[in-house]
């Protein structure tokens, strides 16, 4: 007897300690943002650009690290072609001609940098010239569900119709590998209702590896999952001028140890957010027997720069109906609201339920998690505050983080010196 009240005791202890000292926001026994990220990328001196890459690549085909590139126009991977990056490579997207990297469906780009050699997609003008929407950014299509009606569907992006189809019937699909890879000044508006993400990714499968990813300075999102199926990890945006990180048609998507830093002038004069989240655009269009958006995101730190309320930036999170979206073990600072639902959503337990917030930092949000239809925020409330595991405090970023230098060597993991933080 005294041996099986030992062994529960154990166990106990075990469970306690390990849900009581769960760190908060982004982890690591390091700062991992060191070596291979920019925060100011507009000082940085590229070589010129030794070869042009244009027109359709429909062979394996291998960039170069000696070499330095110039992407001219679409640039259509095709064929079931693998294109290889070596470690350190530099590729410039063309300004004049909207230089975009497609890579369609069957297709694999296999871009795996080195922390200490990173592979970077930039413009192609001058340092200190820099803006964003210089270039188009990178296009990933893919063969994995999506719940657009027919389960294929197409990017309005003016592409190629032949070649501009993503979806499938395959969560296990491999579109290759983004590792240690930064992609700057991409998401070119090609109208007033088409803009070019950083990183487009379109039924997307969950072989694919994506993880230590900086996105920096897009003119529209970071970030941007239509459908698929993945796993994504160590993801970084960077003063986006729209979301971070944007989630349709049906998307199941595990996102960890990810960051969004936002400054407010560079966001959308309609206001941005860091996670942007949605099952769909038009029930119309949309199979509705097929799942709906499902987004676990797990150590995930969320921060404006600007702690004066000031800019454009609004909500950190926006969440539409019939979607499924879970945030754990993260920080949140500076934002109004923390988390807004799109009023369709209702005051119900059952669609309520489809979203959970735990062991969170809320720290200067002007509000918590609200509704657009006011009406419904007393019973939002009393659904999600009693137990939930959220803190909500009034602490400066650089009592919260580590070093919230952006001149510097940021380092966003919790301060040491925040017990509440870093899970103790």
């Amino acid at each position: 007897m005294k041996t099986k009240l030992r062994i529960a005791l154990i166990i106990f202890t075990i469970s306690f300690f390990s849900h009581a000292q769960q760190p908060k926001g982004i982890i690591g026994t390091n700062n991992w943002m060191n070596n291979w990220t920019n925060f100011n990328p507009a000082k940085m001196e590229y070589n010129e650009a030794t070869n042009i890459i244009a027109g359709t690549i429909d062979k394996d085909t291998r960039l170069v690290k000696r070499n330095t590139y110039q992407l001219v126009g679409v640039v259509y991977v095709t064929n079931n072609a693998v294109l290889t990056i070596e470690p350190g490579t530099v590729i410039r997207g063309d300004d004049k001609t909207c230089g975009t990297l497609v890579i369609t469906n069957g297709a694999k780009i296999l871009a795996e940098g080195l922390e200490t050699d990173p592979i970077v997609f930039t413009s192609n003008k001058e340092k200190n010239l820099r803006k964003p929407g210089d270039w188009g950014g990178i296009i990933v299509l893919g063969k994995a569900p999506i719940n657009s009606l027919g389960g294929v569907h197409t990017l309005p992006f003016d592409l190629e119709a032949n070649l501009n189809h993503y979806g499938g019937q395959d969560p296990e699909d491999n579109s290759g590998i983004l590792k240690f890879v930064r992609i700057e000044y991409a998401g070119r508006k090609l109208s007033s209702t088409k803009e070019l993400n950083g990183l487009s990714l379109a039924g997307i499968g969950r072989k694919t590896l994506l993880s230590n990813i900086q996105i920096s300075f897009s003119n529209d999102d970071s970030f941007e999952c239509y459908g698929g199926d993945l796993n994504m990890t160590n993801l970084i945006s960077y003063r986006t001028t729209d979301d971070d990180f944007d989630f349709t048609q049906g998307a199941q998507i595990n996102i960890s140890n990810s960051i969004a830093v936002r400054h407010p002038f560079s966001s959308d004069i309609s206001g941005s957010r860091c996670f942007e989240v949605d099952s769909y655009e038009k029930v119309a269009t949309t199979d509705m027997t097929k799942k709906m958006t499902k987004i676990n995101a797990n150590n995930i730190t969320l921060v404006n720069l600007e702690e004066n309320n000031q800019g454009l930036v609004r909500e950190s999170i926006f969440i539409k109906e019939n979607t499924f979206f879970s945030l754990n073990n993260s920080i949140i600072s500076g934002f109004s609201p923390f988390v807004l639902l799109e009023g369709a959503i209702g005051n119900g337990d059952v669609n309520l339920s489809k979203m959970s917030f735990k062991n969170t930092i809320v720290n200067n949000c002007n509000g918590g998690i609200t509704s657009e239809s006011a009406s419904s925020n007393d019973s939002i409330q009393n659904f999600y505050n009693p137990n939930s595991g959220l803190e909500y405090t009034k602490m400066k970023n650089t009592e919260l983080f580590a070093t919230p230098n952006i001149k510097g060597n940021p380092d966003f993991r919790a301060s040491t010196n925040n017990t509440i933080a870093i899970g103790n």
